[in-house]
């Protein structure tokens, strides 16, 4: 599948990427290499294969949900570096 700069330009612009005009011919170059070898993929066979629902054959071991002993609210708020009454102080992280 051969990619075209116009199509490099749209993906640049929906993944806010910029390119300068030697970046962008070795970009579509790359792009185009990978496409076709992704192409390759449907020349597999796969008419008798299950799909997969996870790559790993492990299990996940749950353990089960019981009730227990709690930390107590004070204690959880004894060592915090900053608090507010009943709740962690924290630097302030969006305008």
């Amino acid at each position: 599948m051969k990619l075209d700069i116009n199509s490099l330009k749209k993906i640049a612009h929906l993944a806010r990427l910029e390119f300068d005009e030697n970046s962008a011919k070795k970009m579509t170059t790359d792009m185009t290499q990978i496409l076709d070898w992704v192409e390759k993929l449907n020349e597999v066979d796969t008419d008798n294969v299950e799909p997969l629902i996870t790559m790993s054959s492990e299990e996940n071991v749950m353990r089960k949900d019981e009730v227990g002993q709690h930390l107590d609210h004070e204690k959880g708020l004894k060592n915090a570096p900053q608090r507010d009454s009943d709740y962690f102080r924290v630097p302030k992280v969006m305008e």
